[in-house]
């Protein structure tokens, strides 16, 4: 039988209360390593939510560590954050829809508000695929 075909789609988001600075840029610096992990660890929950939605065709949401990038957000205080993502179209499935990914992710991030101890722009959310 044939693999599930891969679609790769990006998460984009704002992050008002992380201060771009310049090392954000800079995949060695130990600032954007560490914020990439936090990162990897929120999107991993939201990941293991969406799993649990029997309406969504998304086995695997997660981004690898090093498919995060950070830029300077309209408001230049602010950080927007790009996670490039891929699931797994399951035939069985019903295709992906990013209007479902984005009801769900509003749901978990209460609103667009919240992602852990992060604050979120709550227009910012943007799901690309």
């Amino acid at each position: 039988s044939l693999a599930p075909a891969v679609k790769n789609f990006t998460l984009n988001f704002t992050i008002t209360n992380l201060q771009f600075t310049a090392d954000l840029e800079k995949p060695s610096s130990r600032r954007f390593k560490s914020t990439e992990k936090v990162m990897y660890h929120y999107v991993s929950l939201a990941n293991n939510a969406l799993l649990g939605h029997s309406s969504l065709s998304i086995t695997h949401l997660l981004p690898s560590p090093g498919h995060f990038a950070y830029f300077h957000a309209v408001n230049r205080d602010d950080t927007g954050v790009d996670a490039m993502c891929s699931c797994r179209d399951e035939p069985s499935d019903p295709k992906f829809n990013r209007t479902t990914v984005y009801r769900e992710l509003s749901k978990m991030t209460n609103g667009i508000t919240k992602l852990g101890h992060y604050s979120l722009n709550s227009q910012s959310l943007y799901v690309n695929g």
